[in-house]
């Protein structure tokens, strides 16, 4: 408690520190660390990760992990969270599914299918930031409908036929690369929202209301209608990776993208993004992503069963968790030790 008796203040990390120190020794550089360790050690033990085909199958396969993980980055950075993602996957299937099949060009179908992902964007939205309901609470609610939509719609049957062009296209390489097409979007929408985040007022708004909302919407900053702009985008993008993951895959359900959720969330938070808000950076989301991938795709190769694979993967999301706290903790304490040294009482923070 401070002097006056209020909560203590969230702060950011103090930077008395040299800035060598700031850019190599934080939570985003030890990911990129483990993931080249983790790359490395890959190749020298585990049978055919080398092929030539495997850098093609991981980059397809993280694709639409990596696609939602750019809005959810930035939700998270807020203190909020959107659960429906992997449902909006679906539905934004089905519905390119359906259109395709009753004649409607694919690209209007896949246009269609980005739209409705927006609006299941702007229905969290609204719940969260207008009715003011809690978007944990929110978005397990529109997982379900959502969900519960896109199997309605189709049932328990798949649409497996899809322009050739386009599933062509879904499945193609960069000339002359292992690397998939579809990171050339990816890397765009990247750059777009690494931009936002990093380098925008908006951005550094963000930031501000993951720290303390009431002292944001205090300096001007419109608390609710940035939430809601990250609600859409989140809702537009899974949308986007929903088309990407019907043609790669040539089939729309309503039960594609099942638990990609859980993916999704532990690779932001174990790319550095705090759970309480406040805290994150693109690449290390980035870096997450890519360790989750490239671990699960080595256990894969090495025979090891999916159950096993997602019991990893919770694990990480625990250990994602669980680091941010205990470096929080450390920081804390480090923090009054000086103060108490100093004669003053330092400020806490939750975030590292």
């Amino acid at each position: 408690m401070t002097a006056t008796g209020a909560a203590p203040a969230r702060t950011y990390r103090n930077h008395a520190r040299p800035a060598w120190r700031r850019a190599l020794l934080n939570r985003e550089a030890a990911i990129i660390a483990i993931l080249v360790i983790v790359y490395v050690v890959s190749l020298a033990v585990v049978p055919n990760f080398s092929g030539p085909l495997t850098i093609t199958y991981l980059l397809r396969d993280v694709a639409p992990i990596l696609l939602i993980a750019l809005p959810m980055t930035l939700i998270i950075v807020t203190e909020e969270i959107d659960l429906s993602v992997a449902s909006v996957v679906g539905l934004s299937s089905v519905l390119t599914g359906l259109l395709t099949q009753a004649g409607v060009p694919f690209l209007w179908a896949a246009v269609v299918a980005v739209l409705a992902g927006a609006l299941a964007g702007v229905l969290n939205g609204f719940l969260v930031t207008v009715v003011g309901l809690p978007s944990l609470a929110v978005t397990i609610g529109t997982l379900a409908l959502f969900r519960g939509i896109a199997v309605g719609l189709l049932g328990t049957t798949a649409i497996t036929e899809f322009p050739e062009e386009w599933t062509s296209f879904a499945r193609s390489n960069i000339p002359g690369t292992p690397v998939p097409t579809i990171m050339v979007a990816f890397a765009v929408l990247a750059v777009v929202f690494a931009v936002v985040l990093h380098f925008t007022p908006f951005g550094r708004a963000l930031f501000a209301i993951g720290l303390n909302k009431e002292a944001a919407a205090f300096s001007g900053i419109d608390v609710g209608r940035s939430k809601f702009l990250l609600f859409v985008a989140s809702g537009a993008v899974s949308a986007f990776a929903g088309v990407y993951f019907t043609l790669l895959y040539s089939n729309a359900r309503g039960d594609n993208a099942m638990g990609l959720e859980l993916q999704i969330i532990a690779a932001v938070l174990l790319g550095g993004v705090s759970i309480f808000g406040g805290r994150g950076a693109m690449h290390g989301v980035i870096a997450g992503v890519l360790l989750i991938g490239t671990l699960g795709s080595a256990l894969r190769l090495a025979n090891v069963t999916s159950d096993i694979i997602n019991v990893i993967t919770g694990l990480l999301l625990v250990f994602s968790v669980i680091s941010s706290s205990l470096l929080a903790w450390v920081h804390d304490r480090r923090a009054a030790a000086i103060g108490r040294r100093r004669g003053v009482s330092a400020p806490s923070s939750r975030t590292p």
